[in-house]
């Protein structure tokens, strides 16, 4: 059918306007791709080319040199050394279970190193490198080195590693670091990206620990340029990180030292402290460990020999461990009562060898006892039964307060992972956990140091440094960060009365130097040096009223975990007290047989600042006591250092 030239015209028409349309179409869309090509050509030009060095400038976290820590006279107790290490980065390595093969048939590596790595590469970002193998050997870093082109992703480096020059006889001051683990992450808020760095290594205990922030440093980075399989070509920049500040600690590396040997074989703490200005000068908790073993990885068997060890290596008995004090409490009781003006110096009791209060009889340590008993007798030869009168005259609550007062009870602030507050119980103490009404009972046990009572080491010397110099001293264990002094605190007057704290001193010089004083075994001979103290011995096990009888069963003849724990504080000189010592023996038997001698010893060495010389000592013991000091596993003097490099 012929079409009309009406019909012809309408369809040009129609064509031309969809030719119109769909040209406009496509001019707006080349319009669009142009200036979507200038913007980005253009106006975006920097983002992109940021983008292209990305691909081929990788920048990579270096950890910081960790601060290393110093003895009051400047030797070394924590430091840095060099290592070297191969590690891989996952997202260069394209197939990293073959990548480890190939590496474990060039070096040794542990049996469990290929799983722990494959493990840490899923947890962690691709391009952050993860260690294989630390502390290898020259040969092996050669080794990778060479055949590096089939090891893609596989590079030695060079690092630091931590040290510790001194063995176990800081391992629970100082402590220890370990790599960072999946609980450490969750339970910190520390937004620091070295934290992510597989087997970055963080303070676990100690110094180590509670100074990790002022230890850690602050992380330095490196731009490589990498070629197209990831191969590291050339490093372009390197911004070294900031090392974490020295800390230098109050205390005598030789005397810490000292200490841990005199009580080798025991399961004990000593605390030495100054009396002028609460300065730390030994914390030691024996039997200790090597801090090191830990810092390389510590075996299994290793590790569970020190947990089931029944001496207890682990923790800091010095202020982690708890003890009922035993009659190094008295002196708070007689001051208790002085200060409320409940007795005077020459008032009396009579000690038969036992007190009976209602139904109950309450025994002296003297099964004879001690007859007419003032207050410096009291002390010198520790009669329990003057205290078990005074008790009921004082009454709990004074006692509790004069204990808090003379730093008992108290949580010292110290930068130690674990510091025990111990306990001073009280009447609303008892009935807050539900324990029941106070007993007349109660106060008397709590009066010699027994029944719930329970102290620190720690705690105890800070109450010796406090009688001795009347002061609310305060222990110090920082003396400086990076130079920078730290503060004494504690040095205000403890506002009781001089009297009655001259005649406290009193009887503990006579504990020492009386002619019935319990510790007279322990005196020292050399003029202006001489010790005053108080000894103690706490029960772990109740004894029956048969075994009374029939006579209490003597330590000796007891297993060792029955035994009473040795106890002794004191301090010298008498006369111008500076320094004080606490001393607690697990199952030591008697304070005056086990712990007094290891408190003379520890004084002296102090105060000589060297192996305390035989002239010190009464003549009849002097061959006795060369025969200990030549048994004693000393290290030889340290002279000052300040670390390996840190670079």
């Amino acid at each position: 059918m012929k079409r009309s030239p009406a019909d012809i015209e309408k369809s040009a028409r129609f064509i031309t306007r969809r030719g119109l349309i769909l040209g406009a179409a496509q001019l707006g869309f080349v319009g669009v791709l142009a200036g979507r090509m200038r913007y980005m050509q253009l106006e975006q030009a920097d983002e992109y080319r940021l983008l292209a060095d990305r691909n081929r400038i990788n920048i990579r976290l270096l950890p910081p040199a960790r601060g290393l820590v110093f003895d009051r006279k400047g030797v070394l107790l924590a430091g840095n050394e060099q290592n070297y290490r191969i590690v891989m980065v996952r997202e260069d390595a394209g197939n990293p279970e073959a990548i480890l093969e190939r590496l474990g048939k060039l070096i040794w590596l542990e049996p469990a190193a290929k799983a722990r790595a494959l493990g840490e590469m899923s947890r962690r970002s691709p391009f952050v490198p993860v260690t294989i193998a630390d502390r290898v050997s020259w040969d092996d870093v050669a080794k990778v080195a060479v055949n590096a082109p089939a090891l893609p992703g596989v590079f030695p480096e060079m690092g630091l590693s931590r040290f510790y020059p001194m063995g176990a006889d800081f391992a629970h001051l100082v402590g220890y670091v370990g790599p960072v683990s999946e609980r450490d992450l969750n339970r910190t808020e520390d937004p620091d990206p070295l934290l992510q760095i597989p087997r970055f290594q963080i303070g676990k205990t100690g110094i180590e620990a509670r100074l990790e922030p002022v230890l850690r440093g602050s992380a330095g980075t490196s731009r490589v340029e990498v070629n197209a399989v990831g191969r590291v070509m050339r490093e372009l920049s390197r911004e070294e990180g900031v090392p974490g500040a020295s800390v230098q600690l109050t205390v005598n590396h030789a005397l810490q030292n000292f200490c841990e040997a005199r009580v080798a074989g025991e399961s004990a703490a000593v605390v030495v402290m100054d009396a002028r200005n609460g300065d730390v000068l030994s914390l030691a908790s024996a039997p200790s460990f090597d801090p090191n073993l830990f810092v390389r990885g510590i075996s299994s068997k290793a590790y569970n020999a020190l947990l089931e060890d029944p001496y207890r290596p682990l923790p800091n008995k010095a202020t982690q461990g708890i003890y009922p004090p035993g009659s190094t409490f008295k002196m708070v009781t007689a001051l208790a009562a002085l200060e409320d003006g409940l007795i005077a110096s020459d008032d009396t009791f009579t000690c038969r060898g036992f007190i009976e209060v209602g139904s109950r009889r309450f025994h002296c340590w003297s099964r004879g006892g001690h007859g007419r008993v003032d207050l410096l007798r009291s002390l010198s030869e520790s009669c329990d039964v003057y205290y078990y009168e005074l008790a009921q005259l004082v009454g709990i609550e004074r006692i509790a307060a004069m204990a808090r007062r003379l730093g008992l009870g108290v949580e010292h602030d110290l930068p130690l992972a674990s510091v025990a507050a111990g306990l001073i119980p009280s009447r609303s103490w008892k009935l807050e956990n539900g324990r029941g009404d106070w007993m007349i009972g109660d106060t008397l046990n709590a009066t010699i140091g027994q029944g719930f009572v329970l102290a620190s080491p720690l705690q105890l010397a800070v109450m010796t440094a406090r009688i001795a110099s009347g002061t609310q001293i305060s222990p110090r264990l920082v003396l400086s960060i990076d130079g920078v002094e730290q503060p004494v605190n504690g040095l205000e007057p403890l506002g009781l009365d001089p009297e009655n704290l001259a005649l406290v001193r009193q009887g503990m010089y006579d504990v020492v130097n009386g002619a019935r004083g319990t510790a007279g075994s322990s005196r020292v001979v050399a003029e202006g040096l001489r010790m005053a103290g108080k000894t103690g011995t706490s029960q772990v096990r109740n004894i029956t009223a048969a075994e009374r009888a029939s006579g209490v069963t003597s330590n000796d003849d007891l297993p060792w975990e029955r035994r009473d724990h040795a106890l002794f504080v004191g301090y010298a000189p008498h006369d111008a007290p500076e320094l004080v010592v606490s001393v607690v023996v697990e199952h030591g038997g008697g304070g005056s047989t086990a712990a007094a001698p290891i408190a003379r010893d520890v004084l002296l060495a102090a105060l000589y600042d060297d192996v305390p010389p035989l002239s010190a000592y009464p003549a009849t013991q002097r061959n006795t006591i060369r025969s200990r000091f030549d048994n004693l596993d000393l290290r030889p003097p340290q002279a000052p250092s300040r670390g390996r490099s840190q670079a």
